[in-house]
């Protein structure tokens, strides 16, 4: 394949929002809010803090220098970067195509959700403060099979459309809008709840730790979601790396996105958690947190239709930016390996996860009675990619750069063959890639495999 003729993005500005598209997503307005409710509040955010900072970024910039390094899809970076005939480095890769196509079976579900939520917003449909009330409509949405399906193919022509585009033209075009409209919005919702009366109580859950609540299984939670939210071991870095420009500086934009993503986390935050507090409900709601409490606690403030309405919209948007990145693994790697064109690539891809998300979607109706290993699909899809492909792809990584790739080939990429003057910076990197991140994602792997 001819490197020139590939895609890419156009800008530091196309290159900081697209990356952050694909840290932020629902991660950040649904499964942070419910993760740091569920596990205590200020002392889970502190150890995500440093997960993330000694885990997660560290792991982003190497998969970033690799997809640039090798300016290839997730699977063909190997055949570029790694020694001769150790083919096996490949297996990231596929492991990564398969983890994308998995994470999309059951993201594109409830990405259908919060769509369906934002009709039901305007249409008054979920105003209520009670909480069995609003449970019964999200039970009724989940288990009817059509609008199921129906919501989840809306989401996969919205997105696929997208992505046909390319990366230039889709992919920077659509995330250099929608970032700058998620924080215009999360800033207005945060401001609404921050006047709220009693919103200190939510302020001081957030940001005041009680140490005592920091268990291991905390600890290994906040790993865990560090990882996953900033898109690592999906091949999602390797991919978005591939078209990052020659003068680009790694560390400083992984660096800056991981900052912007834990401030989109710590508005979501600062949204939910002070009018959760302010009318006496349970932060630590988990999951159900933005689709059956949320509702409630907005139909109780002034306004409610309209903030509730934005702040679905808000989370709609923030799907967009994580699918994109998820689509684009399958799509290079279909479109470059196997020769497909780009549209017809784009085709196939939707054409699995639809067909893959069938159970998926119905897993709360048709297929509710379809157990492996004791759970439905949509549950296995999410075990088998967060618990076992994301750690082991994000294992392989860091022993590929700390063992293999090596200390001075990862400081020339790095430094842009110099330009840059970061070798201090690229030795942390390099030692927590080498000793800190494997074993701190090893740890994660087997929590998540109920090993201890």
């Amino acid at each position: 394949m001819n490197q020139t003729s590939r895609d890419g993005f156009t800008s530091s500005f196309g290159v900081l929002v697209a990356t952050l598209g694909s840290a932020v997503g629902l991660g950040n307005i649904w499964k942070f809010p419910s993760l740091t409710g569920a596990n205590g509040g200020a002392g889970f955010l502190l150890v995500y803090l440093l997960a993330t900072l000694l885990v997660g970024l560290p792991v982003m910039i190497v998969e970033t220098m690799l997809g640039r390094a090798a300016r290839a899809n997730a699977v063909s970076a190997f055949d570029r970067v790694a020694p001769r005939r150790q083919w096996w480095w490949k297996s990231i890769g596929w492991m990564g195509f398969a983890a994308a196509l998995l994470i999309l079976a059951f993201y594109s579900e409830v990405a259908g959700w919060v769509y369906a939520y934002v009709f039901k917003a305007m249409a008054g449909q979920i105003a209520t403060t009670d909480r069995q009330v609003a449970g019964a409509v999200f039970a009724e949405l989940v288990a009817n099979p059509l609008s199921s399906l129906l919501w989840q193919w809306v989401v996969l022509a919205v997105t696929g459309s997208i992505i046909m585009f390319g990366v230039a033209r889709g992919i920077e075009a659509v995330t250099r809008r929608l970032m700058p409209l998620l924080f215009i919005l999360l800033l207005v919702l945060c401001a609404r709840s921050l006047t709220l009366p009693g919103a200190s109580a939510g302020l001081s859950f957030l940001f005041s730790p009680d140490l005592a609540k920091i268990t291991p299984a905390v600890v290994l939670t906040a790993l865990g979601l560090a990882f996953f939210k900033l898109s690592i071991g999906m091949g999602c870095m390797l991919t978005y790396g591939s078209y990052f420009r020659d003068n680009q500086n790694i560390p400083a934009t992984a660096t800056r996105v991981m900052f912007a993503d834990l401030s989109v986390s710590l508005l979501a935050g600062m949204a939910i958690f002070p009018a959760v507090f302010a009318f006496g409900f349970e932060p630590a709601a988990g999951p159900s947190l933005v689709f059956m409490t949320i509702p409630a606690v907005f139909t109780a403030m002034p306004g409610g239709t309209l903030f509730m309405t934005l702040f679905f919209i808000l989370t709609a948007i923030a799907s967009v930016g994580a699918m994109l990145s998820l689509l684009e693994v399958p799509v290079a790697i279909l479109s470059e390996r196997f020769g497909l064109g780009r549209k017809r690539a784009s085709l196939t891809t939707i054409a699995a996860v639809a067909a893959l998300g069938v159970p998926a979607a119905l897993s709360s109706s048709l297929t509710s009675d379809l157990k492996v290993l004791a759970m439905n699909p949509f549950d296995l899809f999410d075990f088998l990619s967060s618990n076992v492909l994301l750690p082991l792809g994000g294992i392989m990584v860091c022993l590929f750069v700390g063992w293999v790739y090596g200390l001075p080939e990862m400081a020339r990429q790095l430094s842009n063959d110099g330009a840059l003057r970061n070798q201090r910076l690229v030795s942390v990197v390099f030692l927590l890639v080498r000793f800190v991140a494997p074993l701190s994602i090893a740890a994660v792997l087997l929590h998540g495999l109920k090993l201890f």
